[in-house]
């Protein structure tokens, strides 16, 4: 009896740190887009997203070293470290950094975090997997929620800014969904937080040649302002809050996990709102909460 309760109470408190984890990486996360805004403000896009996977793995190395538990990847792990490195890590950010410099960070939150609305219909043709009905109603709401956010019919089609922006944040969340698929079929004998400094290791050296190429030499001015905001966007939410959920997934289920996540666009479109005096429409509130529902019952366990 003593041990049962002892085990109950042990899970509990797992659960309990779990749940404050995730909670604070979802506040960082979310806090993250307009402070990502705020930042290409002091710098172009690809020299930001450069300097945040430097410092990021800079810090994940450095506590590796110090723990002791710093593990070089061998030949298994690298189809890991490229989809992760290359999709989940460069393609993403540097996509969305460039698609916040035409639109505001609320509206470009929600649109990277459609992830599981290419998931679900690659998994069904590529894979051969069966969806619910209501795993389908999730997917139809979610692409009208797309649908409502873009809001065809305000859209300003002269501006091609504009329209390649969110196209461009669409792409990120494909590359994302592609990097998911290849994770849920490829196996490493390292788990994510032994492989998360190698990885963005990886995506800092193929940026740098791409920031160079593209945009010149180094674009950061150099303020106290660019230094607090990469203080914030590499170590902490990036290093800190990838440590953060990986060590709540050990508490948490993955449905719990996957369904908090939602959290993240939401808190970005209303941390944005206040920090960043940017408008929340009415087809902006709508369409965020048709995706939010649409991926929630996506991410639903079949019966």
């Amino acid at each position: 009896m003593t041990e049962n309760y002892q085990y109950a109470s042990g899970a509990r408190q797992g659960m309990l740190k779990g749940i404050i984890l995730l909670v604070t990486a979802i506040i960082l996360w979310g806090c993250n887009w307009p402070v990502m805004k705020a930042g290409l403000s002091h710098i172009t896009p690809l020299w930001f997203s450069t300097l945040r996977f430097s410092s990021s793995a800079a810090v994940l190395f450095l506590l590796q070293l110090s723990t002791g538990r710093i593990r070089i990847p061998g030949r298994r792990e690298l189809p890991v470290i490229f989809s992760v490195g290359l999709l989940q890590m460069m393609a993403f950010t540097a996509l969305g950094c460039i698609a916040m410099n035409y639109l505001p960070a609320g509206k470009s939150a929600v649109l990277a975090y459609t992830t599981p609305l290419w998931v679900v219909p690659a998994s069904v043709f590529l894979f051969k997997e069966k969806l619910s009905s209501l795993q389908l109603s999730g997917a139809l709401i979610g692409i009208i929620g797309i649908v409502v956010l873009f809001n065809p019919i305000a859209l300003d089609w002269h501006d091609h800014g504009q329209i390649i922006a969110n196209g461009l944040l669409l792409l990120a969340s494909l590359c994302w969904a592609i990097c998911i698929l290849h994770l849920r079929h490829t196996g490493s004998r390292l788990n994510a937080f032994e492989l998360a400094p190698w990885q963005m290791l990886l995506a800092t050296l193929v940026l740098l040649p791409l920031a160079w190429g593209f945009e010149g030499n180094w674009s950061g001015d150099n303020s106290r302002e660019l230094l607090a905001i990469t203080l914030f966007v590499g170590p902490v939410a990036t290093a800190f809050c990838f440590c953060a959920v990986n060590a709540a997934s050990t508490w948490l289920s993955g449905v719990t996990l996957s369904s908090m996540m939602l959290l993240v666009p939401i808190t970005g479109l209303l941390v944005s709102v206040p920090a960043l005096h940017e408008e929340l429409t009415l087809p902006l509130m709508a369409g965020a909460l048709l995706i939010a529902l649409g991926i929630a019952l996506l991410t639903r366990k079949k019966a």
